[in-house]
């Protein structure tokens, strides 16, 4: 049986809005916020922290633990729509008395709008937070890089691990404030872990071995690779 496809249009849910332009002139703080902001206060007051506009973005910021909840809402309710998460990333400050954030980026594409949503992390305490997964299967890798360089664990993830960096990496998070840009081992150090690092212990049993696939090739192939014949020639 086949599901019938129809694609989504921007600005489809308000036909009576003005054509997308190229926004200029505007203010650093203030301006005309996202009607969204005004909506998750009212529906959300327990939630909410404030909202601010920003060169014309909208940033709400939510307590953490109810991130969950308010972006069920915002990807379910029909006056809202928002279909598209295009990223989740988080922002640390030099201040270590300031929180670290965590960043959400949502897009509305029937009504054309952008919101970034944002939960503040005390740094003293464990970084996490529940997993948007259920909702945007697309968080997948998103979380599991934002893990990767910051540390932040995704409560309900189906599968958080590194993603950058191999599974035995041990010199912490790359984009942590308090990483040093020559890492936090010798380099004799930092080479002796890269030499000792075996194919099953950097690739998860689901993913495809070396061996695997060099067993799955065709023999005359095997026969020229072993013969020292390179890719591509």
């Amino acid at each position: 049986m086949t599901i019938p496809f129809s694609p989504v249009l921007p600005g489809s849910a308000s036909p009576g809005a003005a054509p997308p332009a190229t926004p200029r002139n505007l203010p650093q703080k203030g301006g005309e916020p996202n009607p969204s902001a005004a909506a998750i206060a009212a529906k959300f007051p327990a939630l909410f922290v404030r909202s601010e506009v920003i060169w014309g973005d909208t940033n709400v910021y939510v307590h953490p633990h109810g991130v969950t909840e308010v972006v069920r809402w915002l990807h379910d309710d029909p006056a809202e729509r928002y279909d598209y998460l295009s990223d989740v990333t988080a922002v640390e400050f030099r201040d270590f008395e300031q929180p670290l954030e965590v960043v959400w980026h949502l897009r509305s594409l029937p009504y054309r709008r952008f919101l970034r949503l944002k939960a503040s992390l005390d740094k003293r305490e464990p970084l996490v937070v529940d997993s948007v997964w259920p909702i945007y299967k697309g968080a997948d890798w998103l979380e599991r890089e934002c893990y990767d360089m910051f540390g932040i664990t995704f409560t309900g993830h189906p599968d958080l691990r590194r993603i950058l960096m191999w599974e035995t990496y041990r010199e912490g998070y790359p984009l942590r404030k308090d990483f040093p840009l020559r890492g936090r081992f010798s380099r004799a150090e930092q080479l002796r872990q890269a030499l000792s690092i075996t194919t099953e212990g950097r690739y998860s049993m689901e993913e495809l071995s070396v061996a695997q696939a060099f067993e799955d090739l065709p023999e005359d192939m095997r026969r020229r690779l072993a013969g020292g014949e390179r890719t591509g020639e």
